[in-house]
């Protein structure tokens, strides 16, 4: 499929996309070009390499004539200064217009020469969320004029916190389009757009392919926090008659520690992969836990090592590896040609759907989503205004005098919200 007059795309556009090579439009274009350049906001989802950063520059350069005036048309904020350089260099390959200025703004030593560089004329700002909103508040980014503001890889961006210099900037501009493009869309992100999208459409496209594999039977719960994913894993070790043998992954020996004192509270049966404790029990093979009467082993980061995971009955990553290729290695079936009894449970949060994606793209499987017991307590979320609180009622503690106030029943440790998420369970003999 060529590129068609349906896309609204000007001639030179068009032109550059040919030399380059890019003679057909990938599915996202295909889905989203149209809407876009007819003023629609536009969520896209998409893994990397399926076409939303050029879907994105064609719909800003498509907004410029000739004559730029060089006050800023098109905000795009990316994650970092990585990206920010890369999306100029895609810029830089299908813009013919030479009065054309694109200016980046990332962290770096100083800020004058970026206030300078916006000071000469910006047409297109290529920005970090934090670095755009610093030069903002230095009123050097006039948003008055803005059309198009774009949010590129926007699950990364909630990854690292950068949330409210988004949605500062998204309410400080007048009024424009809004695209956000993001490799999954969850919650949190939800939240961050959803003041400033004015009905969007919600395009998706998969490019999982045929599988590559041979692995595990496995299953994917998602968790809103580190709380409630040991809430469910005590809820899943408590049956004895199921969860005979389990092998934990974490990624961290802190992570490890908290999991080992909370489960040998509960169960006594519990050891760690090669024990950095003298006073934590351990194991030094999977051949000793196996041969062993221990429940529960747990193992922290184990990237360069070959574990003979045949033969357990359960293997949860309690925490997904920053590598997808350490997944997929604990996860492949040796022997495809037996029947396997073993599944592999992931515990995944909304920051981790990014790394399940990733997973799936590479292995040609899509991880089948479980169900959360209806008897799972789910955690609050710890927020900014409960950990100032805590602060305060810890100052008046150490106050000589100071009065015992009853903690509020609103407050408390657990508390069971999202009723949505909480639907019964999957019969667990039946995985």
């Amino acid at each position: 499929m060529a590129w068609s007059d349906k896309f609204k795309l000007k001639k030179g556009l068009v032109q550059s996309l040919n030399e380059v090579g890019f003679v057909a439009p990938k599915e996202i274009q295909q889905k989203t070009l149209a809407r876009i350049n007819g003023g629609q906001d536009v969520i896209g989802v998409g893994p990397e390499g399926c076409g939303k950063t050029t879907t994105y520059i064609l719909a800003a350069l498509n907004k410029f004539n000739f004559k730029p005036t060089g006050v800023p048309k098109v905000l795009i904020l990316v994650p970092g200064k990585e990206k920010v350089e890369e999306v100029i260099a895609k810029i830089g390959r299908l813009n013919k217009n030479k009065a054309l200025n694109v200016v980046p703004l990332f962290a770096a030593q100083g800020i004058e020469a970026q206030l300078d560089a916006m000071a000469n004329g910006a047409d297109i700002v290529v920005a970090t969320p934090d670095r755009a909103r610093a030069i903002y508040l230095k009123l050097g980014l006039d948003v008055n004029k803005i059309e198009l503001l774009v949010i590129d890889d926007a699950e990364l961006i909630v990854k690292q916190g950068l949330q409210l210099p988004v949605t500062e900037l998204a309410h400080s501009i007048p009024k424009c389009q809004h695209l956000v493009f993001t490799e999954v869309l969850h919650e949190r992100l939800n939240k961050m757009i959803s003041p400033f999208m004015r009905q969007p459409a919600t395009v998706e496209v998969e490019e999982i392919g045929e599988p590559r594999f041979n692995l595990h039977p496995q299953m994917l719960y998602l968790l809103p926090n580190f709380g409630t994913k040991l809430n469910l894993l005590n809820l899943f070790i408590q049956d004895e008659d199921l969860f005979t043998k389990v092998v934990l992954f974490v990624n961290t020996r802190p992570t490890a520690e908290k999991l080992y004192k909370n489960l040998h509270d509960r169960i006594s049966t519990v050891a760690l992969l090669n024990s950095w404790f003298f006073e934590m029990d351990g194991f030094a093979s999977l051949h000793e836990f196996k041969s062993s009467a221990t429940r529960v082993l747990i193992i922290v980061n184990d990237a360069e090592q070959k574990l003979d995971l045949d033969d357990i009955p359960f293997l949860i990553h309690f925490e997904l590896p920053v590598e997808k290729e350490t997944y997929i290695g604990r996860m492949i079936n040796d022997l495809p040609d037996v029947e396997s009894e073993t599944m592999a449970i992931t515990f995944a949060t909304d920051l981790e759907l990014t790394a399940v994606k990733k997973i799936e793209q590479a292995t040609g499987q899509k991880i089948p989503m479980g169900e959360l017991p209806e008897d799972l307590i789910v955690e609050k979320e710890r927020t900014f205004a409960d950990v100032a609180e805590k602060k305060v009622a810890k100052a008046n503690d150490d106050i000589p005098g100071a009065a015992f106030h009853e903690k509020k029943a609103s407050n408390a440790k657990t508390y069971n919200y999202r009723a949505g998420l909480k639907a019964k369970m999957n019969n667990k003999k039946k995985h």
